[in-house]
Formats: C-alpha cells, structure tokens, sequence
C-alpha cells in the first residue's frame, strides 16, 4: 500500500516538472531544460541499484529518506509558472474532460501517448525479459534484469541529454525524433545478431538501446507544447502514465504470443507493431520548437 501512495506522488513529478519548465523557459532555451530534468531524474534508478548493494537496507531506507525530505524542502522553492497564474480562475484549467471532448483534441492527444509507446516496450519487454532473450540467443556469461536495468538507465540518461541537445541544435522536436526512433529500432534490430555473444557485449546493447531510447524529455516536451496552458500540465502528467501503463497490454502480449511462437519472436512480432505505430505518430504530429505556448484550449 506504501508502494502504491509512493507511486501516485511519483507519477505527477515529471509532468509537473517538465510544464513549470516549458512555461517559465524563453522558447530557445526549454529544450535544454526539459533536457537536465530528465537526464538527472534517469540517473536516481542508476544510485539506487548502487545504495542497494553497497548499503544494508535500512541504511539505503535511511539515505533515500533523507533526500526524500531534503526534496520535498526545495519544492517550497520553487514559484508558480506566470502563463498559469494568470488563467487561476479559469474553471476549465486542469479538466481533462476537454481532451475527450473534442475529436481533433483527442487525436492529438491519442497521438501524443502513441510516439512513446516504442520507448517503454524497450524497458519493458527487452530489458526486464533479458535473461529470458540472452538464454535464447545463448549468450556466454550470466544476464540479469538489474544489471541490464542498470545500464539501460545510464544510457537512457545519455540519451536524454543528447536528444535534448540535438532537437535544440536543428531547432526541431520532430527531426531529433525521427534519428532517435530510427537509431533506437537499429539497436533492436541488432539485438538479433548477438548470438553466442559475451554477456559484456549484451550488456553493451542494453547500453546502446538505452542511449538511442533516450527521448523520454523529448516525448514529455512534444506532448506539453501541443496543448493550451489551461491544460497543459494535464497532458503532460497524464501522457507519459498512459505510455507507462502501456507495458500491461505489451507484456500480456508478449507473454501470449511467446507461448506461441517462442521468446525472440514474440519479441519481433511486438516490435513491429509499436514501432510502426510510433513512426505513424510521429509523422502525423505537428512540429513545436517554435511554438508560442501563451494560449488556451
């Protein structure tokens, strides 16, 4: 029950984060912004597997407790974004029944959680199933899931700052995007030829998938610019959960059709799937580097 309240409270941060920060940011700037939050947020899995197995658990409980609190200390900090403060008495700020109420509104938003989708069948199916992939592809050496979680992160935490870097760069969420999908597909693709390999090697993918999936800030940003300050914030907390929750559908899945058709094909066959989906999404999305975030749904 502790887990779950944890887990409420973790699932507004990044959204609310991440729209404080495109609203209170000048346009040339929010990218890079967006961009350290996440890098630095990624890293925290990568210390905690760390305090796990240096610390005795209470003292892991201890330290994360600490900072939880020294957290929540400089949230008080932290001031009110001046493009929402100026619609507080607005009745429709936050109702998320508007994304529903409107065709055109609720496509984009459907589209928004769509270009994710990919990022999260990564984590989910191949990096949480490696034991299972490197036991098919006979990889030589023992792969477990948190070592293959551990170096996922620290590549997810590259990949962020480098997705971030690049869209600011060529002044285009969309461009950055497309390389980032492309490079990410490539590296599940690669996945296939590691047969008989070191678990160093598999280890080094998990890396390298982690790297090229690394616009989880690019994704939350593309999301928040797309809608009105009303409701941005609800887009933005609610987009990245929804991509979250899409690993239940994807491991059932994949769970089903492995019983069928074995491990590395399952893996396929869903691969193809979310990424088509999330290449389509993308496409039909609209570009938002330059757009002016100053107005209402």
């Amino acid at each position: 029950m502790l887990r779950f309240i944890a887990g409420i409270g973790l699932a507004g941060e990044l959204g609310a984060g991440v729209t404080l920060v495109t609203e209170m940011l000048p346009r040339h700037l929010r990218g890079y912004g967006v961009m350290s939050i996440a890098a630095f947020g990624v890293l925290g899995v990568v210390a905690a597997n760390l305090v796990a197995n240096i610390f005795e658990w209470r003292n892991a409980y201890i330290l994360g407790g600490v900072l939880g609190f020294l957290l929540l200390i400089l949230r008080y900090g932290v001031k009110e974004s001046t493009l929402f403060a100026t619609i507080s008495d607005d009745p429709k700020r936050g109702n998320i029944a508007m994304l529903f109420r409107s065709k055109e509104r609720f496509l984009k938003y459907l589209n928004s959680i769509a270009i994710g989708v990919p990022l999260w069948y990564a984590v989910g199916i191949i990096v949480m199933f490696s034991p299972e992939i490197a036991k098919e592809l006979h990889i030589r050496g023992s792969v477990t899931a948190g070592m293959s979680l551990m170096f996922c992160y620290i590549g997810l935490s590259a990949g962020d700052l480098a997705s971030g870097y690049l869209s600011q760069k060529l002044a285009s969420r969309k461009r950055a995007y497309f390389i980032f999908l492309t490079l990410s597909l490539a590296t599940v693709v690669y996945l296939y030829t590691l047969e008989g390999a070191s678990s160093a090697h598999f280890y080094a993918l998990m890396f390298a998938i982690g790297v090229f999936c690394g616009y989880w800030a690019l994704f939350i940003t593309m999301a928040a610019e797309r809608f009105g300050t009303n409701i941005r914030a609800t887009v933005a907390t609610t987009v990245p959960n929804f991509v979250r929750g899409s690993v239940v559908p994807i491991t059932s899945s994949f769970i089903a059709l492995k019983a069928l058709y074995g491990t590395l094909e399952a893996v396929a066959i869903i691969g193809v799937v979310v990424f088509g989906l999330g290449f389509y999404a993308l496409y039909k999305s609209e570009e938002t580097f330059h757009k002016d975030l100053d107005y209402l749904e």
